[in-house]
């Protein structure tokens, strides 16, 4: 993944303040380095050996897109499986990758047995908006442990 940009530029994020959503302004870049990407690698190659499916989108030998989904289903309500990572290299964003890979995490995930397919999605406005085009909403039922792990994600989900 030495060629991956995960750079995204973040002007606005949603909040929830008064048990309300609400667009706010947080100027900021996100930007990983070479050995972020380089962990990021080992740690779904990993996984990928011991607990998750993995998919990528590939531009010749080159990496542009992947998508992770755990194994482990969990809920109370419904049986989610997490979406894990969702990822597009930033030049490679607006033309229908993350829509076929997200479609081949809810395949992979309706394999597995779930109901639905969990997201701890970044609040980014830029964020929010792709994962409503994919049709997420928010989760019926929070996983409180993957809440508390990133306290200003979004917590979403997608019936299958």
């Amino acid at each position: 993944m030495d060629d991956f940009v995960r750079r995204q530029t973040v002007t606005e994020c949603w909040r929830k303040i008064n048990n309300d959503w609400k667009l706010v302004p947080n100027v900021y870049e996100e930007n990983w380095s070479q050995a972020q990407c380089r962990e990021i690698a080992e740690d779904v190659a990993h996984h990928i050996n011991l607990d998750q499916t993995g998919f990528g989108a590939f531009d010749g030998e080159r990496i542009i897109g992947f998508a992770t989904v755990s194994h482990r289903i969990f809920g109370v309500a419904a049986r989610y499986v997490q979406l894990v990572c969702f990822q597009i290299s930033e030049e490679y964003r607006r033309q229908g990758i993350g829509r076929k890979l997200f479609s081949l995490a809810c395949e992979e995930a309706r394999r597995l047995g779930a109901d639905k397919l969990y997201i701890s999605a970044h609040s980014s406005k830029e964020s929010q908006a792709a994962y409503r085009a994919l049709g997420c909403t928010p989760a019926e039922e929070v996983n409180e442990e993957l809440a508390a792990a990133e306290p200003f994600d979004v917590q979403l989900e997608y019936r299958l």
